[in-house]
Order: C-alpha cells, then sequence, then structure tokens
C-alpha cells in the first residue's frame, strides 16, 4: 500500500531545505522498500515549523517539524509513515493550538492540497463559489459580493462590491480583472502563502468577478521577487485551462474568461493600482490623477477592476456559502476575516486567519508568543512601512478598520512587525523617510522632494542638533506630505514617522552634543 507524504514546496519552506528533506525521505522510503508517494504543498502558516512534513494515516494527517534532511532516517526509524512516535513529532495539524484557534474561511486549503492539481482542488471544495455564481446572474454575484461586506484587503479597506458594480455598470466592449499582486510591505507574505499554496482560488475569484463585471481577460501583477509563485501560477492556470475553467466556455457556462500572469519590476510605486496599470501597458510606473478611476478607465484606457489578492481569494467562500456567513465574522464596517502576518522580532512568526476584532496584544502574545529575543516588547508597526508604530499602551486595539483609525493607525495589508525594546525609534523615523524618497515614483513635489528633505532632518536630530526645532520642520513636512501626496506614498509616510515622535519622544531628544557648528 502506497503511503502519502506531505512536503512543502513554500518559498519558506524551501529556503529551509524542503526539496533535501523530500529527496531524502524518498531515497530513505526506497532503502526500506517502502512504497512512499511524496505531495509538495504549500505551508499551513507556521513558519518556525518549516519544513513541517506531513504524513497521511488512518487517523488523519500526523505532522512532524522542523525537519532536516539529517532527521529522516530517524524518522523513518520511528515509523514516520505510520505517524510514529518521535521527538519532532507534532500530532494533526488541526488540533494544534496555533491552527485550532484561528477561523480559516480563506486559507483553509492551504498546506493541505497539491496546490496544482484541479482534481485535488475540486475533491477540498474548490469550484464551489464558481458553481454557485452561474447560477447567478451579474447583478447577483456583485450583490453577494456587497452585502458581505467585503473590503480591499491591499490596504485602502475600499468596499468591494461598489468597485464591482461600477466596472459591471460601465459600457465597453472589452473590460479587465486585474490582480494586485505587488506585495512590497514589509513582514507581509499572506498573497505569496496564497500564489504559492493555493493558486487556484485566486484564478477562480479572479474568474468570477470577470463574470460579474463581464471582463474577458484577467492579468496578475506580480513581483519579480516571488520566482515560486510565478512558476505555480503558471502552472495552474495552464491546468485550469486544459480543466476548462479557463478560456472561452468557463465550466460550459458559454462565458469567456482568459488570465495571464505579468512580473513586475520591484517598483514598490507599482502596488498602487494607477501606478501598477501604467507598468502593465509596459510604461514606468507612475501614479495617475484621478479621476478617471480605474473602474470606468483604466488598463488601456478600458474599465478595470483591480483588487488585491486577498480580496480576491475571500470570493468563493463567499459565493458558495452567501454573503451573511461571511459576514457573520467580523465587526462593525470591518466584516469578514484578516489574512494576519506576523513578523519581525517574534517567537512565532507566520500566517494567522481570524475575524477582525481580535487585538494586536492577543495576536503577538497568544500566536507569536512573545518576543525571538525574550525582551519586552516596545513598538509594534501595523499596516507595512507606512504604517504607524504603536507602544505597549494600545496594544489592546482592535485590529479593525475603524478602530485602528481611531488611534491614527491603519491595518495595511495585515502585517504586523514586532520590536523589543532595543529599537531606536528615531532611526526607525528615519528609515520611513528614507523608504519613502527610495520608492518614490517621483512625479509629485511633496512626496519626492518633501522625504528627501525629511531624511536629512531626521539627520540633524539623531546628531543632536537643534532637536526641538528640526523636529518642528519635520512635523511640517508631514502635513505638506499628507495633504499635498498624489497617493498614500507621500499621504502615508508621515503616519509612521509621527507615530514614532509622538509614542516615543525620548528617542528623539538629547541624542548628542548639541552643535550648530555640526550643520
Amino acid at each position: 500500500m502506497s503511503i502519502t507524504v506531505y512536503v512543502p514546496r513554500d518559498a519558506v519552506a524551501l529556503g529551509l531545505g524542503a526539496n533535501r528533506v523530500a529527496r531524502a525521505i524518498f531515497a530513505g522510503a526506497e532503502r526500506r522498500g517502502l512504497d512512499v508517494t511524496i505531495v509538495r504543498t504549500g505551508s499551513r502558516g507556521m513558519l518556525w515549523l518549516e519544513p513541517m512534513v506531513e504524513v497521511a494515516t488512518p487517523e488523519g494527517r500526523i505532522a512532524y517539524g522542523p525537519v532536516t534532511p539529517g532527521d529522516v532516517d530517524s524518522l523513518l526509524d520511528a515509523g514516520l509513515v505510520n505517524g510514529g512516535e518521535h521527538a519532532l513529532r507534532l500530532g494533526k495539524p488541526e488540533e494544534m493550538p496555533y491552527l485550532a484557534q484561528q477561523q480559516r474561511l480563506t486559507f483553509h486549503r492551504c498546506g493541505v492540497i497539491d496546490p496544482v492539481s484541479v482534481e485535488d482542488y475540486r475533491a477540498h471544495g474548490g469550484y464551489n463559489g464558481l458553481d454557485a455564481a452561474l447560477k447567478l446572474d451579474a447583478a447577483g454575484i456583485v450583490a453577494q459580493v456587497r452585502d458581505s461586506g467585503l473590503r480591499g484587503r491591499g490596504g485602502a479597506g475600499f468596499p468591494a462590491g461598489i468597485k464591482w458594480n461600477t466596472v459591471m455598470l460601465a459600457q465597453s466592449e472589452q473590460k479587465y480583472v486585474v490582480c494586485n499582486a505587488d506585495e512590497g510591505d514589509s513582514g507581509t507574505f499572506a498573497d505569496r502563502m496564497m500564489m504559492e499554496g493555493d493558486p487556484f482560488n485566486l484564478i477562480e475569484g479572479m474568474t468570477i468577478a470577470g463574470i460579474a463585471t463581464g471582463a474577458t481577460r484577467g492579468y496578475i501583477y506580480l513581483r519579480s521577487e516571488y520566482p515560486q509563485a510565478f512558476a505555480t501560477l503558471k502552472e495552474a492556470i495552464v491546468n485550469a485551462k486544459a480543466a476548462g475553467y479557463l478560456g472561452d466556455n468557463v465550466a460550459g457556462s458559454g462565458k469567456a474568461f482568459h488570465l495571464e500572469v505579468r512580473l513586475g519590476a520591484g517598483a514598490y510605486i507599482c502596488g498602487e493600482e494607477t501606478s501598477l496599470l501604467e507598468s502593465l501597458e509596459g510604461r514606468r510606473g507612475i501614479v495617475r490623477a484621478k479621476p478617471p478611476i480605474p473602474a470606468l478607465k483604466g488598463f488601456l484606457g478600458q474599465p478595470t477592476l483591480v483588487n488585491n489578492v486577498m480580496t480576491f481569494t475571500a470570493v468563493p467562500y463567499i459565493l458558495e456559502h452567501g454573503a451573511k456567513a461571511y459576514a457573520d465574522y467580523g465587526m462593525g464596517r470591518s466584516l469578514g476575516t484578516l489574512a494576519i502576518q506576523l513578523a519581525g522580532n517574534i517567537k512565532h512568526g507566520g500566517l494567522i486567519e481570524f475575524a477582525f476584532g481580535i487585538t494586536l496584544r492577543e495576536i503577538i502574545e497568544d500566536f507569536g508568543g512573545g518576543t525571538q529575543s525574550g525582551r519586552p516588547v516596545r513598538a509594534v508597526q501595523v499596516g507595512g512601512p507606512l504604517g504607524a508604530y504603536f507602544p505597549d499602551h494600545l496594544l489592546d486595539t482592535p485590529l479593525d478598520y475603524e478602530a485602528m483609525a481611531a488611534k491614527k493607525g491603519l491595518v495595511g495589508h495585515g502585517g504586523i512587525v514586532v520590536f523589543d525594546d532595543t529599537v531606536d525609534m528615531a532611526k526607525q523615523a528615519r528609515f520611513a523617510f528614507e523608504f519613502c524618497a527610495v520608492e518614490s515614483c517621483g512625479k509629485c513635489t511633496p512626496c519626492r522632494i518633501g522625504a528627501t528633505r525629511g531624511v536629512e532632518t531626521m539627520d540633524k536630530v539623531i546628531a543632536g542638533i537643534r532637536p526641538a526645532e528640526n523636529l518642528a520642520v519635520v512635523a511640517d513636512l508631514c502635513d505638506v506630505m499628507t495633504d499635498g501626496s498624489l497617493c498614500a506614498m507621500g499621504g502615508l509616510t508621515p503616519m509612521p514617522v509621527m507615530s514614532a515622535i509622538t509614542h516615543f519622544p525620548e528617542d528623539f531628544q538629547q541624542r548628542g552634543p548639541m552643535s550648530v557648528a555640526a550643520e
């Protein structure tokens, strides 16, 4: 009888030797005369346990990790193929507290299925959402998305149903669906994990979007730093087309939807939708002035629906189970679940899917296990490099669009980066300006010049040169950038800067000899 062993092909697992582990299992099983089939999966998101190997047993899957090639012989000798006892044995993954506490609506297949097998995807509920969508008219599909309360998961939090409805009502012979997979925020990896572990979920979500809006062509704009995701997506698209889920006659519906993957060139600004469209059209990624909005005049001047990976991948669940089932999760105007990515100085970094409303402290302590260094948490940045730094007294803030905004923070793409008490917040504020200066597209003066002046002024503060006066200049620069920038690149850069100054003022005062001559 063949035994099935699951070894992840996620980028993190590969970086930690998953391919060598898979080869060692195959060779070790062959030496022992064991009939083993190895299935390469995505990651379940417990990154500190990667590579996490699982084996199918009559009682369910049993996990072991983190596994190195040197562990394989002892695992096989201990009865790995039967779920035998071993120091690395973790038990059933779904019973592990980190996973058992989560509310996985979007990521429930990640780490479970072969990511490029249509059959495996269907066997685990895949394409049920498309089947349900094909029983509705376009307005009915859009109504489900609207009533679910789904908001753009890329950072802006704009109601998805409104955007879908705008594109659906737009009059044009050609419309497009574009997925923003240019995941550039620090501490974020949910998009990558989804595309590497369950790419058909994204393909299905985009296909539903195409049918709802009347778009027959779709593009996934993928950051070039994700080669494994690129290869997996391309293979999945070929397989989806071969199985009749892409092409001129999607699932026998008579409706067409064609999909391609396009690689970006490494510009953070192309995470902004209009810059992305400029790049997709073959030009330099520069922000477009709005209006017109992309929903009316987007790719090649045609109505275009632009959503993030996490937005599209929430859609199959909504169509399969209904808008109310999704809206029952969350709080206030933040409905459904959020893919939370925990990184930085954290003991248990990884992917957490949970309903809006969980607090930052619960995420860091209950899931993350505190800092890796064992030192106290001093600052937490939420929402990527343009997000605010929160001190300890704000860690009981619920992760919710409105609650975070009330504390002058943002949810963003759900990335959380933890810092212990050794962090220098003045240097973090400087980094925010430097990041903006490097990544600005240069189109608008407040962002292009403001960030550069910000770096220079923060250098004076750090050197102890008239800190009070120079911090006043920083505040003025931040006001200009917030009010005058064309997009969120310059408009949100002041958020990390001012939050660092507000919550950690001691790091900006009396840093060195006060010297006018030093200027």
